[in-house]
């Protein structure tokens, strides 16, 4: 879709409309397609990168500008700026039913990717794949909520799961021996997979006991199994509870 607005003689592509109504009129904000949900969703920080223009249209496609006035009655304000904010959150994103459908899809998979990250099984203290938690949601009929972000929903995800599977947010605990010679350098690729280190000793070997999310579990096996050449160890030690409202998502 490409827009050419008179009032500025800027083409708009890859055009996104998000549209409200307030005080009897319509208003529309030119946005880029795949930086509204990410806005929504806090993934997306800058308004700049979600923008096409700053500026508040009653038609984009035809490049009709809105009036100051009629800005200052529906918004209490005439700051552009600002009423794009208050449009990009609350208004209506313009899709067809293939792009929704598309998006919606998209949003379940990240929902169950998040779910799979946090949580485990307490009985085999090991964490569920994604695509068990994705026929999980499936089979309770989860309905995913297109403008509330996945961290949220992952949140009611996990506690709709839990009345009919064994599922619990944790951390893991694990203890890993690294051999000397590798361990220093293997230590820095692994620590942005670790949540906590507890405890360090490095004599001969390097012994680690920390707290990972469990979905990173899958990548540390493997690396320090490859890195080490099957020298070093992982244990998991127990699983650390997350009680309800005690760690929120980053």
């Amino acid at each position: 879709m490409s827009i050419f607005t008179p009032t500025n003689q800027i083409r708009l592509t890859n055009v996104a409309v998000v549209r409200t109504r307030r005080a009897g009129k319509r208003f529309e904000i030119a946005c880029y397609r795949n930086k509204v949900m990410g806005w929504r969703s806090g993934a997306e920080k800058d308004i700049d990168e979600v923008l096409q223009t700053n500026t508040v249209f009653v038609n984009v496609s035809k490049g009709q500008v809105a009036k100051k006035e009629d800005l200052l009655k529906a918004f209490g304000t005439d700051d552009q700026t600002e009423i794009c904010k208050m449009i990009l959150t609350k208004g209506e994103l313009q899709v067809s039913d293939k792009e929704r459908h598309t998006q919606l899809e998209q949003m379940f998979r990240d929902i169950a990717t998040i779910v799979a990250e946090k949580c485990v099984n307490p009985e085999t203290k090991r964490p569920y794949t994604v695509i068990l938690i994705e026929r999980a949601m499936k089979d309770i009929h989860y309905s995913v909520k297109p403008n509330k972000s996945t961290k949220q929903q992952a949140l009611e995800v996990i506690r709709q799961l839990k009345e009919t599977m064994q599922i619990e947010r944790a951390h893991m605990r694990l203890r890993f021996i690294l051999p000397a010679k590798e361990g220093k350098k293997l230590k820095e690729k692994l620590k942005p997979l670790i949540k906590v280190i507890e405890s360090e000793d490095f004599d001969e070997q390097l012994e680690i006991v920390c707290l990972i999310d469990p979905g990173c579990f899958r990548e540390i096996d493997e690396l320090i199994r490859c890195e080490t050449k099957g020298k070093g160890s992982l244990e998991v030690l127990n699983l650390k509870d997350v009680e309800e409202g005690d760690e929120k998502f980053e």
